[in-house]
């Protein structure tokens, strides 16, 4: 059998497509259709978009500024090569509206609208940590209720 003769049920008189020729307009070959094709989910309107919300935690530098403070935020992440944590630090532009924070106070970073060129954050002041108290006051058997040994006749 010729190659010819085997090209012969492959005519292209025999074949007909709509792609054949240009005779398919453009208008159904710019949006594929599928079976397989998701449906778009749909949207409420009076539903706010939710944004997740960036803390960060750092360290006044600079409050010479009005209503703007320098905070130093450090950070640890893997060097690329070694793996080893390394600490790296970033300086933020934060609003302080009343000036109260001076340099070294440890304040937290509230992502906000842009307020200026450089600023993005406003300077919250951070909830002062429960310092533990000493194992030697006696305000451990007042809440118990249970008197020691020592206290005893």
């Amino acid at each position: 059998m010729s190659l010819t003769a085997s090209l012969l049920p492959f005519s292209p008189t025999k074949l007909s497509t709509q792609f054949i020729h240009g005779s398919t307009p453009l208008t159904l070959l710019s949006k594929p259709t599928s079976s397989l094709s998701f449906p778009t989910p749909l949207r409420h309107t009076f539903l706010q978009p939710i944004k997740a919300l960036k803390y960060l935690q750092g360290r006044v530098v600079c409050s010479t500024n009005d209503k703007t403070v320098a905070v130093e935020v450090t950070r640890l992440a893997p060097h690329p090569k070694y793996k080893r944590r390394v600490r790296k630090k970033k300086k933020y532009q934060a609003h302080d509206p009343d000036n109260q924070f001076e340099v070294g106070d440890v304040v937290q970073l509230e992502k906000s609208r842009p307020i200026s060129k450089t600023k993005t954050f406003i300077a919250v002041p951070l909830p002062p940590k429960n310092a533990k108290k000493k194992s030697g006051e006696e305000d451990a058997p007042k809440e118990l209720g249970i008197p020691l040994e020592s206290q005893q006749v």
